[in-house]
């Protein structure tokens, strides 16, 4: 099993570039089926998440070539309606294909998602959603068989402004006869990127980044498209917050700043100095930051809550107590035990964890149980003192691209094994 062995308390210094989104380009890889056309996208990391989804086309009849960092896509030999069970049980964001199959075929049958178990992460939003666009579900035998002969647009209020139904929906409506109107919609940089790349295939999707999402139904005229995935903001958070726990000094290249605000904001409020400059985030930190008084996880533009478990492991050698709020998923403390398994002090009542800063942490053999949980396991082995040994390192493959490499880049002493 794969880990990362860890000899802490070196100072990150040196410069990083972040690459694409891993949120931003699986629904775009779903959203292929919207054309017959070819696809090129740029900039797409090497994730385990990313070659399951391409796993996924191809098993459906796409042909997917990699060229580096490049996909070259011909949707036009599709041959299947039937999403493959053994991808989808193992990533959660295999969902979205659901709405558009529906969009390409009128019809689509998968199983019920897998992923991390970070919480329950219900679909009920997105089948609702779909009804109301005249979908047909038949929910028996654990699996989802969809018929849409006659889909048609529609208005859609979410009850929570879910990424994952947002998008599904906005993939079943792009084809759908009409219009289609999502009430509180997910506002997250990810949508707007989603929308963006339908639109340059020919797609007619508005109103991406607020809370209302305008679908005007296009039927054909889809083309070639060659699109650029955006910039991974969680990954970009993360080696902020990397160089923050080390005291360091790290200039993160490919950044949206507009993206990172929230992780900014509140990286200055523990005492880091952050210069901000075009599409560069400069972090320094310092051996001991200040406590932070509360950090609410809140959907997008609020504090992500994918950076709760980095903030928590920088929270925890602060001076003073910090509390973080976690309103998104119930399950999202699971990285906690382990982190006081290294000298931490942190409480967790309900959904909230009380954190007692330490002046040091201590190596020592941790088990990542999820993968923002992992990395932020991996944050505080850059600080501990002695050796970390970081178990199920395939969790944070999910979702950090050569973690190991960038970060010796840049001075920490981590390396990866298959032990």
């Amino acid at each position: 099993m794969a880990q990362y062995i860890i000899n802490g308390g070196r100072r990150l210094e040196g410069k990083l570039r972040v690459g694409g989104a891993k949120n931003a380009i699986l629904p775009i890889l779903a959203a292929v089926l919207l054309t017959e056309r070819q696809v090129v996208l740029h900039d797409c990391p090497k994730l385990l998440d990313v070659e399951k989804t391409i796993l996924i086309l191809e098993a459906i009849g796409c042909k997917v070539k990699r060229e580096g960092r490049d996909l070259i896509i011909d949707p036009s030999t599709v041959s299947s309606w039937v999403i493959p069970d053994c991808y989808v049980r193992e990533i959660r964001s295999s969902i979205i294909f659901l709405g558009a199959m529906l969009s390409r075929a009128e019809r689509a049958r998968i199983t019920y998602p897998g992923g991390c178990e970070i919480g329950q992460r219900p679909i009920d939003l997105h089948l609702k959603g779909l009804r109301q666009l005249g979908v047909l579900i038949d929910e028996s035998n654990g699996y989802l068989d969809c018929v849409a002969p006659r889909m048609e647009g529609g208005i859609v209020h979410l009850d929570y402004p879910s990424v994952g139904a947002t998008e599904n929906i906005m993939l079943a409506a792009v084809k759908a006869k009409g219009r289609t109107v999502i009430h509180n919609a997910a506002k997250e940089p990810e949508i707007v990127d989603l929308q963006n790349f339908i639109n340059a295939m020919g797609g007619n999707v508005r109103g991406a980044g607020t809370n209302t999402i305008v679908v005007e139904g296009v039927q054909s005229g889809f083309s070639e498209v060659e699109y650029t995935i955006i910039p991974d903001r969680i990954v970009a958070g993360t080696y902020m917050v990397a160089a923050a726990i080390t005291g360091g000094d790290v200039l993160i290249d490919n950044v949206i700043p507009e993206h990172v605000q929230s992780i900014i904001y509140k990286l200055r409020e523990a005492g880091c100095t952050v210069h901000v400059q075009d599409s560069c985030v400069r972090v320094k930190g310092k051996y001991r930051l200040r406590a932070i008084e509360h950090i609410k996880t809140l959907p997008y533009p609020g504090f992500p809550t994918d950076m709760q478990a980095q903030f928590t492991s920088l929270l925890s050698v602060a001076r003073g107590t910090s509390i973080i709020t976690e309103t998104i998923f119930e399950n999202r403390f699971r990285h906690v035990p382990e982190l006081v398994r290294m000298g931490a002090n942190i409480r967790i009542d309900g959904q909230t964890a009380i954190i007692h800063g330490v002046r040091s942490l201590k190596g020592t053999t941790v088990v990542a149980k999820d993968l923002r949980g992992g990395a932020a396991l991996v944050l505080a082995g850059l600080r501990a003192e002695g050796q970390t040994i970081v178990e199920n390192a395939f969790y944070i493959d999910r979702g950090y691209e050569q973690l190991e490499a960038v970060l010796s880049n840049i001075g920490a002493d981590i390396v990866k094994t298959n032990d």
